[in-house]
């Protein structure tokens, strides 16, 4: 007789399957409770930064560098070329207006201008002796100016003496003619006279002008040559300090060559560099602020250069009041250009968290202060100190500002002291 056999309810298979089953499970719920938001990570507080969100007034700022510089600085160059005979002062020399440099030699110059000077003296020479003979015939002309009056005077007594003498018939007609013809003769003569004595004179004058204005042109000649001369003594233009000098004792300087400048030191301006992305928003009257020795300075644009070389472009600013005391020359100032204009906004400080989360996100300290998690957040301009929140914070909100390194996969921070 067959005995029936008992079927086994759990098979080897079936519990394999089973636990694949159970394991599966655990995975899936593993998965889902971690992309949902419950993965904590423990860090100690101060380790950490936290910061308080709060309204107060904004301006969008950029931080950028600049050096102090002379307000104005005046380029030396060789009006004419010679070789370096005589250096006065040396580089660094603080220079008063009209004090000699250094001295140049030009052979070729100097001969010019004794020749200049000896074509003056051979044309005033000329002048002299032109003068002199004009005189001369001036004189001659009024001596027979004279010879032709008398004349005239002498012509007319006759005449009117023998008109009255005919009136008596103490004469004869013949001789009344006579004396008439004479009396007219001298009074064409003397006519003729005064157009040769005026014309003289026009002459005269004419010759006098044109001499003159050749010895005026000539003479100006001499005084430009002159002055060519003087300017291979190099003088400073202006009160302030020579810098980059260069010339050396024997060293030949072309004409138009750059020997140094004088900078002006009765006042400073900064050179600033800025980056071409915001050559568009930089104008002149534009304000900046810098902190030196404890106080805070303004700075105005006062002249924009959209030249841009390596991606940047610079910008001259002067002070707007005092310039501190101290500042020097060459010295790097770090200054904060204002893009905008005051405003109330809500702001949070500055800090690493921003390289992680692009101003996207933020860690929110819970009111308790023992937890933090991630907050959706919406980042507006940014200064040199604070970001501007647009959403998701509220004035009073503990955020974390400090680096968010090794926390982009943690959803919780628990804080711990």
């Amino acid at each position: 007789m067959d005995i029936p056999l008992e079927k086994k309810r759990f098979t080897t298979q079936k519990i394999l399957m089973i636990a694949g089953g159970i394991a599966l499970a655990a995975l899936i719920v593993f998965v889902i409770l971690s992309t949902t938001g419950t993965s904590k990570l423990n860090v100690q507080k101060e380790r950490l930064s936290i910061a308080t969100v709060k309204q107060d007034v904004f301006q969008e700022n950029i931080p950028v560098n600049g050096v102090v510089m002379p307000i104005t600085t005046i380029y030396l160059d060789v009006l004419e070329g010679g070789r370096v005979e005589e250096k006065f002062v040396e580089d660094g020399a603080v220079m008063k207006k009209g004090e000699p440099i250094l001295r140049l030699s030009n052979t070729d110059l100097e001969l010019s201008l004794v020749n200049q000077e000896t074509q003056v003296y051979n044309l005033l020479t000329q002048m002299q002796i032109s003068q002199n003979a004009a005189r001369q015939n001036t004189i001659v002309k009024l001596n027979q100016y004279t010879d032709v009056e008398n004349s005239l005077i002498e012509a007319k007594r006759v005449y009117e003496l023998n008109k009255k003498l005919y009136n008596k018939d103490a004469i004869a007609r013949q001789d009344l003619i006579k004396s008439e013809n004479d009396y007219n003769y001298q009074k064409e003569r003397m006519q003729l006279a005064e157009q040769i004595l005026a014309q003289d004179s026009i002459a005269v004058k004419q010759e006098k002008n044109q001499v003159s204005s050749s010895y005026s042109r000539t003479q100006n000649a001499l005084e430009l040559m002159r002055r060519k001369v003087a300017d291979l003594v190099v003088r400073a233009p202006v009160d302030g300090q020579l810098t980059s000098l260069d010339a050396e004792i024997g060293q030949s300087k072309n004409k138009g060559e750059r020997l140094g400048q004088i900078d002006v030191l009765s006042g400073y301006k900064v050179r600033v560099d800025i980056d071409e992305h915001y050559i568009s928003r930089i104008y002149t009257g534009q304000k900046g602020s810098f902190d030196f020795d404890g106080k805070s300075y303004t700075l105005v644009i006062k002249k924009v250069f959209t030249q841009v070389t390596n991606g940047r472009f610079q910008v001259d600013m002067e002070f707007e009041s005092d310039v501190p005391e101290g500042i020097r020359r060459g010295q790097t100032l770090q200054i904060r250009v204002a893009l905008s204009q005051e405003k109330q906004a809500l702001l949070i400080p500055k800090g690493g968290f921003f390289q992680e989360t692009g101003g996207n996100w933020i860690f929110k300290v819970s009111e308790d202060g023992n937890t933090a998690y991630k907050a959706d957040i919406s980042l507006g301009s940014q200064n040199t100190e604070y970001y501007e929140v647009l959403s998701g914070l509220e004035p009073g909100d503990r955020v974390i500002t400090s680096s968010y390194d090794n926390y982009d996969e943690v959803q919780e921070l628990v804080l711990q002291d």
